[in-house]
């Protein structure tokens, strides 16, 4: 697949996610970032090819790519265990959410409020690795994701380990600011057409909801909740005093 960009690229390159085959790069291209990108990739024995600007353009997608784009093989993705980290566990459930923009957008927001790992149920996502891989920021290839073939049995297995599960869910919640997010935490969050199934909802230890200043009741989508639940996750834990 081809992955285009400069952030793109960059986070193939030094994300260890992916295997990268060669670098194609403008050969006008002549900046600090690019430069640094391509030395990181001699450092990795990464094969980069100079060419045109025509011959990138021919193999891109669209034009944004900026001249640098690379040839790579699928993400490698990752498991339970490696989004477990101590008291620092910041695991989320991610439901029902089909659009790769979406998904990009959910992971750039809560890789940046510090989360451990993302679990998604299992799917084919090849044909939009390189759309999430942008959307995201390079999130994507940076944080650790899980395909679940089964996520209320994931989240079960979480709770064993003695982390807290909680939910989006207004239905018997107390606010985000009221749940407690300090030890080892697992979000499950719903996209805004399915929501959350039956079997990861009868899972979970305690809803919460985010209040609103008015009676506004249309639900945030879910990338806006998963920003701002992610970073009431990262307040309460980087709180002073």
């Amino acid at each position: 697949m081809i992955i285009e960009g400069n952030v793109s690229v960059k986070a193939a390159v030094m994300g260890g996610k992916r295997k990268v085959a060669r670098i194609l790069v403008d050969e006008a291209k002549n900046d600090k970032d690019t430069s640094w990108i391509l030395h990181r990739a001699e450092e990795k024995d990464i094969s980069i090819e100079k060419v045109k600007r025509e011959a990138i353009d021919s193999m891109a997608e669209g034009r944004t790519h900026g001249g640098l784009i690379a040839e790579t093989e699928g993400r490698i993705f990752d498991h339970e265990e490696d989004c477990m980290k101590g008291n620092d566990t910041f695991a989320v459930i991610l439901e029902g959410v089909e659009d790769p923009f979406n998904l990009g957008y959910i992971m750039r927001s809560l890789y940046a409020a510090g989360c451990t790992g993302i679990l998604l149920r299992n799917r084919n996502w090849a044909s939009s690795e390189s759309t999430i891989l942008k959307s995201s920021a390079g999130a994507f290839d940076r944080m650790n994701v899980v395909m679940s073939d089964d996520l209320a049995e994931s989240m079960v297995s979480f709770a064993e380990k003695g982390v807290k599960t909680y939910a989006a869910m207004r239905k018997d919640a107390v606010t985000l600011y009221e749940a407690d997010f300090s030890g080892p935490v697992l979000l499950a969050i719903g996209g805004e057409m399915r929501g959350l199934s039956s079997a990861v909802r009868k899972n979970v230890s305690q809803n919460i909801y985010i209040p609103y200043a008015n009676d506004f009741h249309n639900a945030l989508n879910a990338a806006g909740a998963s920003a701002v639940l992610g970073f009431e996750v990262y307040r309460q834990r980087n709180m002073k005093g």
